[in-house]
C-alpha cells in the first residue's frame, strides 16, 4: 500500500499492488480516502513527524511506515505526509526469517485479547534451538499478534567447538615456543648472567674494590664485564680522592649555604629595619610633647588653646598611624628574625638528626616565603599562586629546607624580572602530587617571564660557583644549594628555559613517606 496525505488527513493518491478493498486497513481506510479524526497518526500527519506501526487489515496485519515528504536534501518544509505499508503474509514471514537465519511464526490475536506487560518476552532455551516469544500490538495499542523466533542452536555449536580447538592449538603452539625460547635464553643469557650475579654480590659483600669480574666472553655480556671491571677501576681511584676531599669540602659547602640563607633572610630584615626607623623617627613626638607641656601650663589666649588643642589632635592621629605602619615593619622584623633562628636550628642539628618532617599547607609555605625576600625585588614582580596548591591540602615534609627552597626560587625569578626590564614580571607557582602504587611524590613548578637563559649556560646553572649575573653579592650558590638540598631529601630539582628573554621554569619533584607508614597528604 502506498498512499499520499495531504495536511488535512486527505488521501491525494493511493495504490496497492493488490485489490485496495480487501487490503484495506481497519475501518475501510482506503474506501474513506481520509484518516479518520480519532486515528493515532493524525496528529503525525498535522505535525509533519514520522511514525511506524501495525495496522490492522481484514487480510493480517500490514506493517506501515509514515515519513513527511521533503526536499531532496531532507529539509522542510514538509508538503505532506507518504505512507507505505507491506503486508506481513506467511511468504514475507519466511522471507524475513530467511534473512536473518531464524524461523518466524506469528500467531493472531484478538482485539479484546488482554493485552501483555510493556516489553514482555518469553525465551525457552533446549540443547538444539532457543525460541523467543513477544506479543506485538496495532498503532491503537490493541493485541495484533504473537511473534515467535526460532533460533537454531548449530551456529552456536560450531563455535563452541572451533574456539576449542583453536584455544587447544595456540596453548601447545605457545608451550612449545615458550620452552623453546626458555631453553635458549637460559643457554646464553640467564646462566651467564647468573654467576656475573653472584660475583657482584661477593664483590659488594667484602668491599673490596681490587676484585674484579674477569669474565672471559667475546659477547655483549663480556663486553659488560670488562665494563663492569673498569667501572671498578674508576670507582677505587674515585674513593681514595673522594676521602682525601669530603671533609673539607664538606664543611666548606654547609658554610656557603649557611650564610647564602642568613643573607638573603637579613637583607629584609634590614629594610624593614630602616623603615621602621624612618617611620618613628618622622613622628612628631617632640612637636606633641611642647604643645601638651605649653597646655599644662595654662593658656590664657582661648584661641592659642584651641590651635594647641587641634594640633595635638592631629598630632595624635599621625603618631597612631605611624605607630601602626611601626608595628607592621616590627611584625616582618620579627618573623624574620624568627626564620634566622629557625635556620640556624635546622644547621645546629642537622648533624646529629635526620631532617624533621611536618605537615605543611603550600600556599602557606609559599606566602612565608614570599616575606622573606626584600620588598625592594618583589617591587618589580607578583607571585602568582595556582589553585591546584590550595586543592592538595597539606603534605608531610621537610618545611624549613623546602622554605628556603623556594625563598631562593622566588628571589632569584625576582632578579631575572628586574634584569629582563619589565615594568611587572609575573611568578606562577603551581604544584600536583602523583602516585606510583604506594609511593607517592609532590611536584612543584615555578615558572617567570623574566630575562631567562641561554642553552649554552642551562647544563652549568646548578654548578657551585656559576652565575648568570653579575659578580657583585652574587656567589653563584643559590641553585647550587637548591639542588643539593632537594637531592638530600631524596628529589630532583631540573631548570628549562627556551633562551635569553624567554622566561625560565624551575621543577622540583620530592618524595613523600609510603601511605603505609601515615597519611601523605591531609585535604583542607
Amino acid at each position: 500500500m502506498l498512499i499520499f496525505i495531504a495536511g488535512d488527513g486527505h488521501f491525494v493518491t493511493s495504490a496497492t499492488r493488490d485489490d485496495g478493498s480487501t487490503l484495506a486497513a481497519d475501518g475501510d481506510m482506503l474506501a474513506r480516502g481520509r484518516l479518520s479524526d480519532d486515528h493515532p497518526w493524525r496528529g503525525a500527519v498535522r505535525e509533519g513527524r514520522a511514525a511506524s506501526g501495525f495496522l490492522r487489515t481484514p487480510r493480517g496485519p500490514l506493517l506501515a511506515v509514515l515519513a513527511p515528504v521533503l526536499n531532496g536534501l531532507g529539509k522542510g518544509p514538509q508538503r505532506g505526509m507518504v505512507l507505505f505499508g507491506r503486508l506481513m503474509t506467511e511468504e514475507e514471514m519466511a522471507r524475513v526469517g530467511a534473512q536473518a537465519g531464524v524461523r518466524l511464526a506469528t500467531q493472531p490475536l484478538t482485539p479484546t485479547a488482554i493485552p501483555a506487560a510493556e516489553g514482555a518476552n518469553t525465551i525457552v532455551e533446549s540443547d538444539s534451538v532457543m525460541q523467543v516469544s513477544r506479543e506485538l500490538d496495532d498503532v491503537e495499542g490493541r493485541p495484533l499478534l504473537r511473534l515467535r523466533i526460532d533460533v537454531l542452536r548449530q551456529i552456536t555449536a560450531n563455535g563452541y567447538r572451533a574456539v576449542h580447538f583453536a584455544s587447544v592449538f595456540v596453548a601447545l603452539a605457545g608451550a612449545i615456543v615458550l620452552l623453546l625460547m626458555l631453553w635458549l635464553l637460559d643457554r646464553s643469557v640467564l646462566s651467564p648472567l647468573a654467576r656475573m650475579t653472584r660475583q657482584v654480590i661477593a664483590i659488594g659483600r667484602r668491599d673490596d674494590p681490587t676484585v674484579r669480574l674477569d669474565l672471559q666472553r667475546t659477547d655483549e655480556l663480556g663486553r659488560l664485564a670488562q665494563e663492569f671491571d673498569r667501572t671498578l677501576d674508576h670507582l677505587a681511584d674515585a674513593r681514595q680522592l673522594l676521602a682525601q676531599q669530603s671533609f673539607a669540602a664538606g664543611v666548606a659547602d654547609n658554610a656557603s649555604g649557611i650564610l647564602h640563607n642568613l643573607r638573603n633572610a637579613m637583607t629584609p630584615l634590614t629594610v624593614h629595619i630602616g623603615a621602621l626607623q624612618t617611620t618613628l623617627r618622622a613622628a612628631p613626638v617632640r612637636d606633641v610633647e611642647r604643645a601638651l607641656a605649653e597646655l599644662g601650663r595654662g593658656v590664657p589666649d582661648p584661641a592659642r588653646k584651641a590651635d594647641l588643642e587641634a594640633f595635638v589632635q592631629l598630632a595624635g592621629r599621625d603618631v597612631a598611624r605611624a605607630v601602626s605602619v611601626a608595628c607592621d615593619d616590627a611584625d616582618v622584623v620579627a618573623n624574620c628574625a624568627t626564620s634566622i633562628e629557625k635556620v640556624l636550628q635546622e644547621q645546629a642539628g642537622g648533624a646529629r638528626a635526620s631532617t624533621a618532617l611536618e605537615f605543611t599547607r603550600l600556599p602557606k609555605l609559599i606566602e612565608d616565603s614570599v616575606a622573606l625576600v626584600s620588598p625592594e625585588l618583589l617591587r618589580d614582580m607578583v607571585v602568582e599562586v595556582d589553585a591546584s596548591l590550595r586543592s592538595l591540602g597539606a603534605v608531610r615534609i621537610a618545611r624549613i629546607t623546602l622554605q628556603q627552597v623556594v625563598q631562593n626560587l622566588i628571589k632569584n625569578a625576582a632578579e631575572s624580572v628586574r634584569e629582563a626590564g619589565r615594568e611587572r614580571g609575573t611568578l606562577k607557582i603551581a604544584g600536583r602530587l602523583q602516585r606510583s602504587g604506594k609511593a607517592q611524590s609532590l611536584h612543584l613548578s615555578f615558572t617567570d617571564d623574566g630575562i631567562g637563559i641561554s642553552s649554552a649556560d642551562l647544563p652549568r646553572l646548578c654548578q657551585k660557583g656559576f652565575s648568570t649575573k653579575s659578580s657583585a653579592g652574587n656567589s653563584g650558590i643559590g641553585p647550587h644549594w637548591c639542588a643539593n638540598a632537594i637531592t638530600a631529601l631524596g628529589g630532583s630539582l631540573d631548570i628549562d628555559s627556551p633562551g635569553r628573554h624567554g622566561g625560565a621554569r624551575v621543577s622540583l619533584t620530592l618524595p613523600l613517606e609510603a601511605a603505609a607508614d601515615f597519611p601523605i597528604a591531609r585535604m583542607a
